[in-house]
């Protein structure tokens, strides 16, 4: 049973990686030259103009540059076209005095527009001219702080599911896991080939990741970090194999998948209104199956025998185990359970951000940061870390830069242990 479920771990990364590489050299079939008067490639400079909803007919545009000059008129549509000689710098200007009566710029300044030699990437550009009163509506400070919210519990959510692995780990093995963000990948791929590549619904592909995830845990500890710690291997060094396996791990992906990003294309992209806040429905599901698994975990180490052995062996392993309790059996129970959350979170952040060879990585210092502002060795202090981690990522954009918002986290995880240095629900121990 373990070498079956070991061989379809290795088919599904694998077999992405065959499936990924058969699409990527499918021959494409070069389409001819277009031909455009003297010009063997039709390099073009194009838009449309539009008041509001209205088209503008009958309008003026001179595009310019080189020595070459040439006025288009916009048709019917509303659309202007002129086929230029080579790529280079031209100016584009709108005539002003051709616009139909009653029909202004909406910047009087802004009658002219320049395209740069660089641009030409393809061989066509677009330029327009706002026309009319500017309708676009603006989003206030309230809105958008509600939006930040919305977003920021979904991400605290998905952080959560993860960062309870971390902590349980670490509360019975005394292991900080920093191939924790590859076992999130590994969710997040899984998926993507289930749902994607062979077409599965999400929902089966869900589980089949969140079974495989659990497998892929067992086989972590089976393979490698029981066997260490039966060899008496220090925490220093574990720590240092995680962080080699991590790396291993990850270029595998890249390897298998390639470095672009994976579109989770599933059916879940719907926008639902809620007041001022837009949330896509693969956002709202991911945060109730996120709810129900964090419900379903705490009440497994409530109100179960293994889940109550659990918070022994967390608390005291030694005292565990002379009071009966098979420490070694609890350990390999709570790596296929935080296998289990992290393919879950993966696949709810594939919802959420895509998929990517790293991206588990990306949130990994997220991870660690939920866990050790909570508390360390605490599940419940990991659900608290990771919310308030969550929403002040998302929160911090209202002030801040995008790019600098996963660091705005870690200088309140600073903040918060200077004050609290046990974390918010951990527990103060004496030293020495």
């Amino acid at each position: 049973m373990i070498l079956t479920a070991l061989a379809l771990c290795l088919g599904v990364v694998l077999g992405s990686g065959a499936l990924t590489a058969n699409a990527a050299t499918t021959p494409v079939p070069t389409p001819a030259p277009t031909q455009s008067g003297d010009f063997t490639n039709t390099y073009t400079i194009t838009g449309i103009l539009r008041d509001g909803d209205t088209l503008v007919t009958g309008a003026e545009i001179t595009v310019e540059g080189g020595g070459f000059s040439e006025v288009a008129t916009t048709d019917d549509t509303g659309r202007w076209s002129v086929v230029v000689p080579e790529k280079g710098e031209y100016t584009v200007t709108l005539d002003v005095d051709t616009l139909p009566e009653g029909v202004a710029l909406r910047d009087a300044d802004k009658s002219t527009a320049t395209v740069a030699a660089d641009e030409w990437q393809v061989n066509t550009i677009t330029r327009s001219f706002p026309l009319g009163a500017d309708t676009r509506q603006t989003t206030g400070f309230f809105e958008q702080f509600l939006q930040r919210l919305a977003a920021g519990l979904n991400f605290g959510l998905l952080i959560a599911l993860a960062a309870i692995g971390i902590t349980l780990i670490f509360g019975t093995t005394g292991l900080n896991n920093f191939a924790h963000g590859e076992m999130v990948t590994f969710g997040a791929i899984v998926a993507w080939v289930f749902a994607v590549l062979l077409g599965l619904n999400i929902f089966v592909a869900m589980v089949i990741a969140l079974v495989l995830g659990g497998v892929f845990g067992y086989l972590n500890d089976w393979l490698l970090w029981r066997p260490l710690r039966r060899k008496g291997v220090k925490l220093v060094q574990a720590m240092i194999v995680s962080i080699g396996l991590a790396i291993a791990v990850r270029y595998l992906y890249l390897f298998n998948i390639g470095g672009d990003t994976k579109t989770m294309s599933v059916g879940l992209s719907d926008v639902v209104v809620l007041g001022p806040v837009r949330i896509t429905t693969g956002s709202i599901i991911s945060m109730v199956i996120s709810i129900v698994a964090l419900l379903l975990v705490g009440l497994f180490l409530t109100r179960t025998r293994i889940g109550k052995a659990t918070r022994a062996v967390s608390d005291n392993p030694s005292l565990a185990a002379a009071s009966g309790i098979d420490v070694d059996r609890i350990i390999r129970i709570v790596w296929v359970l935080a296998g289990a959350l992290a393919a879950l979170a993966g696949v709810m952040l594939a919802l959420y951000r895509q998929v990517s060879w790293d991206m588990g990585f990306q949130v990994l210092l997220l991870m660690f940061a939920a866990v050790t502002l909570g508390g360390l060795g605490s599940a419940y202090g990991a659900l608290v870390g990771s919310i308030v981690v969550g929403l002040f990522v998302e929160l911090s954009t209202l002030f801040i830069p995008a790019d600098l918002k996963y660091a705005a986290a870690l200088v309140v995880l600073i903040v918060v242990l200077l004050v609290r240095p046990q974390g918010i629900l951990g527990r103060k121990e004496r030293i020495g």
